[in-house]
């Protein structure tokens, strides 16, 4: 005689879900591992207007050397490198607890082939937010509607 077992169901029904859900799970798609990728990578805007883009990434906690922003051809690339370490140390040099932190990212965008003044992009970093400024090129702007007088 063959057992039927409708699918979707445990064999041990008396065990929580949270069991099923540690056997069944894909953990490559996970919520949790997806969480702990993104953690590190800063919130960005972009942003358009007729002279320029604009990219914001917030970052607070970091010094403005901790940045890289780089240009090669046409992707903007910005990373970030901060290593921080803390030592206590007892009064005969023995240490008794030794910290590290490591935080790093690397966001790439790829501008708009042959809108970007490249040399004048520029870079601040002010109260948390890295501010990047990529001038257009005068003949990507936008122009006004021209009012033609008929004569």
């Amino acid at each position: 005689m063959k057992t039927l077992v409708r699918p979707g169901t445990t064999l041990f029904p008396s065990l929580p879900s949270l069991l099923e859900d540690f056997f069944n799970r894909d953990w490559v798609d996970s919520t949790l591992a997806k969480s702990n990728f993104s953690a590190t990578l800063p919130a960005v805007n972009v942003r358009e207007t007729n002279d320029n883009f604009i990219i914001d990434v917030a970052a607070p906690g970091m010094k403005r050397d901790d940045f890289k922003v780089e240009l090669d051809n046409n992707v903007l690339t910005i990373s970030s490198h901060q290593e921080e370490k803390q030592d206590e140390s007892t009064e005969t040099g023995n240490y008794t607890r030794r910290k590290f932190n490591y935080q790093s990212f690397r966001r790439s965008f790829t501008l708009p082939e042959n809108k970007v003044e490249g040399e004048k992009i520029s870079a601040r970093y002010v109260d948390g937010i890295l501010h990047i400024n990529a001038p257009k090129k005068e003949e990507a702007k936008v122009k006004p509607i021209k009012q033609i007088a008929i004569g």
